[in-house]
């Protein structure tokens, strides 16, 4: 091959190979521009969808209150408080027998912002005495404590966060994680050449992977836009995009968005990410107040949070800690009496809370159900809104306690196989219809199945109240003391079935007075009054107390034959307590702005839809049903002073275990039974009221004493004849009555009776 030919050979190759790298250059760079604007694109601005964060009620203070010290304790330690004999930080408190001084939190309320300060609360007894501020030793009126976080609402199998800027964050903990994870961070660009190559000869030594090179920017490179399937074009994205990340942002920008974006661990469907959420995960509490073995013990979780899991390899996850400890030391973070104090501690995870959504993931679907028809779904998800609920801790922890504690009770005494029963729980407030606890089920944890809001079961006699307020409705007709008949019905149903219903006890008790037969709960003489006033007024009934299902006006539904979820029986039962003032059932006080500005707020809405006067008979029915009738076994738990009014519910075969009922404060449903809607054996009675009772107990409820509308009289009445009576008659019943539908005779008994004397009777009666 001659000379020239070769030449031209050599500068065709050349050629080709610079149009090759041209274009290859060309197209890397295009690359790189692509993965630029995609780096500016997301990561500018609002980088991450912010999950709504829900929380409880905030406990008040004010003297008078009826919480013990040792009740006050406890609600600390639910919020995350801890003891201090200095108080040398917020969210710690010193107990002592008649006072409990508090470092109470920051916090931006609905209504304005609370500073941190100093609080003294002496009590008197069970209730507390004053409130005095440390600071200035004035007085105080009422204090709120901050509020628990409950839980948010993200994406099914999304992620969960709270925002933390690196200003707020204890110095430590940056400080600490740059010393364990990326020494260099302020010093390299985006990828550090030292630690790829350190790595390398730490994992060819030990023949397999112990060691990564990866800095800051790659993991959040990695966690932000990336995912963590491991390939060499994934490891060269990473390293590029970090190379940009660092071009674009300074490192305090980047290390704040890692402590943000950080994965920490799992629960259930839903990723921990972020320092912010993860010391609320792990201790219950607020980062700035992390202690340094807590700090380190995050530190530590970042390189596996499943490996390191504290709550199920402890071990494993402490030697890690005292391990990240020890770097802390030796990089000159923590002084020597701090290190040997931190290791010396144990783990300190809230070990009996999965915390968020986990901790009342019933209730929180309640939330998310009630916001739903003015909020969409990415608003609740992605716009970090700051939801204030009506829940209260304190009732729905006892709640829970009853539902968890009660049921393997009742299996025991029934010889079932543990698990088999169910139950779900509501309890409300008379005033306002505010929703203070909803358990959806015996696992309370568990976010499946909400049968407080899901299970229409039927209700069984849990109707009758309303089937009786209807004709007592009609005054100029019915009373307390009208007389119905107790003998058997026959009907037949518009598909053609024969109905033939029948009392509980299968028995006939001759005529029965109308509020006795509610009492007793009897069937026939409550299809006797149904069948008069007409099943298509009983529902408009219960529409006005505020059922808002379906129905069909059949004979039947005067025995419960509806299905119902608990908290549309505390509903219409509510609307009972109340005197016939019917506020719709609400979860949700007020929601703001991840900023703090206000976006709904929901009043309570009441309107009187029930007339005072026939709701007061019902209601003083109710009442004689937990001391004379079906109900009575309430007070075998409540102490005899304390007046409530409720109503069992036993459906077909025992399947459904009802008891409504409430006190002057309180309204609460409890359900048990079996999904799969096999027989329990339990009436209402031996079911759920026992439930119910412990629960009113240990709220300590108010004592049920509704004033007198100015429509009722109460009138003495004889037991015998259904007559007025006086001191004359031996057996007598004081009952109210709407005034005008009173009997107007006297019983024979009665003084009253012999009047003045009229001659010509007695003339008749001597002579015949």
């Amino acid at each position: 091959m001659s000379r020239n030919r070769r030449r031209t050979l050599w500068v065709f190759a050349a050629t080709a190979l610079i149009l090759v790298l041209s274009a290859g250059l060309i197209v890397f760079s295009a690359y790189l521009v692509k993965l630029d604007r995609e780096i500016r694109e997301r990561f500018a601005g609002v980088r991450w969808a912010l999950p709504a964060q829900v929380y409880a009620a905030p406990l008040e203070l004010y003297a008078g209150l009826g919480l013990a010290p040792a009740d006050l304790v406890h609600e600390l330690g639910r919020l995350g408080y801890r003891e201090d004999p200095h108080l040398a930080s917020t969210g710690t408190y010193l107990p002592s027998r008649t006072q409990i001084d508090i470092h109470v939190r920051p916090f931006r309320f609905w209504d304005g912002e609370q500073p941190a300060f100093k609080l003294a609360v002496r009590f008197s007894g069970n209730r507390i005495d004053s409130l005095q501020r440390l600071d200035s030793g004035e007085p105080a009126d009422i204090v709120r404590l901050d509020p628990m976080l409950i839980g948010s609402i993200y994406p099914r199998h999304g992620e969960d966060r709270v925002l933390v800027r690196l200003a707020e964050v204890p110095p430590l903990l940056p400080a600490g994680l740059i010393a364990v994870e990326d020494r260099h961070f302020y010093e390299h660009a985006g990828v550090s050449l030292r630690a790829i190559l350190r790595a390398t000869l730490a994992n060819l030594r030990a023949g397999r992977v112990v060691q990564g090179g990866s800095t800051i920017t790659q993991q959040l490179v990695k966690n932000f836009f990336l995912t963590s399937r491991q390939s060499w074009t994934r490891k060269l994205n990473e390293a590029l995009m970090a190379v940009l990340l660092e071009r674009h942002y300074d490192k305090d920008e980047i290390l704040e968005a890692y402590l943000n974006e950080v994965h920490l661990g799992q629960d259930g469907n839903r990723a921990i990410h972020g320092f912010g959420l993860g010391a609320q995960f792990y201790f219950n509490k607020p980062l700035s107040e992390l202690q340094p073995h807590e700090i380190a013990l995050l530190v530590g979780v970042v390189k596996g949070p499943s490996y390191y899991n504290p709550r199920r390899n402890p071990q494993r996850a402490l030697e890690r800690r005292n391990l990240v400890l020890a770097v802390f030391h030796e990089e000159g973070l923590i002084d020597d009496q701090t290190f040997a104090h931190a290791t010396a501690q144990p783990l300190g995870v809230d070990a009996g809370r999965a915390g968020g959504i986990e901790r009342y993931p019933a209730f929180v679907e309640l939330v998310r159900r009630q916001l739903r028809g003015q909020y969409r779904d990415e608003d609740l998800t992605d716009e970090g809104l700051r939801i204030f609920t009506t829940l209260n801790p304190r009732v729905q922890e006892t709640l829970e306690r009853h539902i968890v504690g009660t049921l393997p009770e009742l299996e025991r005494a029934r010889k079932m196989k543990a698990g088999t029963l169910e139950a779900a729980g509501v309890v409300t407030s008379v005033d306002g219809g505010e929703v203070l606890a909803l358990v959806g089920g015996r696992d309370v944890r568990f976010p499946g199945f909400n049968r407080a809001l899901d299970a229409q079961r039927p209700i069984g006699s849990l109707v009758k109240p309303f089937v009786y307020l209807t004709a007592l409705e009609r005054s100029g007709e019915f009373n307390l003391y009208t007389i119905l008949p107790d003998e058997p019905v026959d009907l037949r149903l518009p598909h053609g079935k024969l109905w033939s219903p029948a009392n509980y006890d299968r028995q006939l008790h001759g005529p029965q007075p109308l509020y006795r037969a509610l009492v007793q709960s009897l069937n026939l003489p409550t299809v006797h009054l149904g069948l008069r006033v007409g099943a298509e007024q009983v529902v408009r009934t219960l529409r006005r107390a505020g059922y808002s299902g379906d129905v069909q006006p059949l004979p039947s539904l005067f025995l419960g034959a509806l299905g119902m979820a608990p908290l549309d029986v505390a509903q219409i039962y509510a609307t009972l307590a109340a005197g016939g003032f019917q506020a719709p059932l609400t979860a949700i006080r007020e929601v703001q702005t991840r900023d703090g500005e206000p976006l709904s707020r929901y009043p309570v809405q009441l309107q009187q839809t029930l007339p005072d006067g026939p709701v007061y008979l019902v209601d003083w029915a109710l009442r004689r049903v937990v001391t004379e009738g079906t109900g009575r076994g309430v007070y075998a738990t409540l102490p005899a002073d304390i007046a409530v009014a409720g109503k069992t519910g036993t459906t077909d075969d025992y399947r459904d275990s009802w008891f409504a009922g409430f006190s002057g404060d309180r309204v609460a449903v409890i359900w048990v039974g079996r999904d799969d809607n096999q027989p329990t054996g339990l009436s209402g009675a031996s079911g759920a009221l026992p439930v119910w009772a412990r629960l009113m107990r240990d709220l300590r409820v108010q004592s049920f004493e509704p004033i007198v509308p100015e429509s009722i009289e109460m009138l003495l009445i004889d037991m015998q004849t259904g007559l007025r009576a006086d001191a004359g008659c031996a057996e007598v019943i004081e009952v109210p009555f709407v005034r005008g539908s009173a009997p107007v005779d006297w019983a024979p008994c009665a003084y009253e009776h012999e009047g003045p004397i009229d001659p010509l009777q007695w003339l008749r009666e001597i002579f015949g």
